[in-house]
């Protein structure tokens, strides 16, 4: 054998032994509003796709509730502690997912994943992925399409007024609410966001050190959304109080790094990635790239001197 074919085979051999000692983790997805875990026209087809990119990899699908009827029910009406709460203990019951995650979240249910890896200790999340999660919070309830009963009542209770005792704890919408002008309401009733976000400014020193642990973490923002108001808060903005847009970096709470995006941002592992279209408006290549991308399995770097 010469020594070019040596040199081969030993990289080979390292090769194969960076593999065997970095598995390829299993995917958890959320869905958003309206949806369920496993229509197969949306979260069923996403979960393929994955599974293509992905051969031979777990992917479990969230699903709220004990039907698939619950779970979009869920999606409108529920406590967001509550339901969190559940589906952590879920996770944590499957022996797939005992050696770490990747996370995806969609919507509301990007939202709710980031959440999860700050509440759900025991869960190891190494990567998330967000497609239009409204971070920091809405201005304005998400609309419906007009056909969708569940999702205009949501709205019709939500209008009562969205920091009344009850609108607070059954409306999932109103949980990441958050009017400019009613800061002061804001942090003293809403029951959800100002915990995770750290507007309360009492939040457990464990949120921002399991943020910080990600290897990752990707935020996508729709190019015309207009069902997250503002479409910012997908990158953690919002807006002041006259409707101006707030970018992440201009907020206090990136400034002071209350949930350590400074320091993921500073650290080359927040990225922010804008795409083409509406809400939701995912097309299959943006999908499957975004999976290969921070999903799939890499080799160690291998330095030959």
């Amino acid at each position: 054998m010469d020594i070019f074919s040596i040199i081969l085979t030993l990289l080979g051999v390292q090769l194969v032994h960076g593999l065997t000692h970095h598995k390829q983790l299993p995917v958890v997805i959320w869905h958003g509003m309206g949806d369920t875990c496993c229509d197969n026209q949306t979260m069923g087809a996403i979960r393929q796709i994955i599974a293509d990119e992905l051969p031979n990899t777990y992917v479990h699908s969230v699903r709220v509730g004990s039907t698939e009827g619950a779970d979009r029910t869920a999606g409108f009406f529920g406590n967001v502690n509550t339901q969190l709460d559940s589906v952590c203990t879920d996770l944590l019951s499957i022996p797939e997912l005992r050696g770490g995650v990747n996370l995806m979240g969609f919507s509301q249910g990007g939202l709710f994943a980031r959440a999860l890896v700050q509440r759900c200790s025991a869960l190891k999340v190494q990567t998330l992925v967000t497609w239009g999660a409204p971070h920091g919070g809405v201005s304005q309830i998400p609309s419906c399409a007009q056909h969708d009963t569940m999702c205009n009542w949501m709205r019709r209770v939500a209008s009562r007024g969205v920091y009344s005792w009850y609108v607070r704890d059954h409306v999932v919408q109103a949980q990441y609410f958050k009017d400019p002008n009613r800061l002061d309401e804001y942090l003293e009733r809403n029951v959800f966001l100002p915990d995770i976000n750290g507007d309360s400014r009492d939040q457990p020193l464990e949120y921002r050190e399991r943020i910080v642990a990600l290897e990752k973490m990707v935020l996508v923002r729709f190019s015309n959304d207009s069902m997250i108001c503002p479409a910012g808060s997908s990158w953690f903005g919002f807006v002041d109080e006259n409707g101006g847009e707030i970018g992440v970096e201009d907020t206090r709470m990136y400034r002071e790094d209350w949930l350590g995006l400074r320091e993921l941002n500073e650290s080359g592992r927040l990225e922010l990635v804008q795409v083409e279209g509406t809400h939701m408006q995912i097309s299959e290549r943006d999908l499957r790239s975004m999976v290969s991308k921070h999903f799939a399995l890499r080799a160690p770097l291998l330095h030959v001197q």
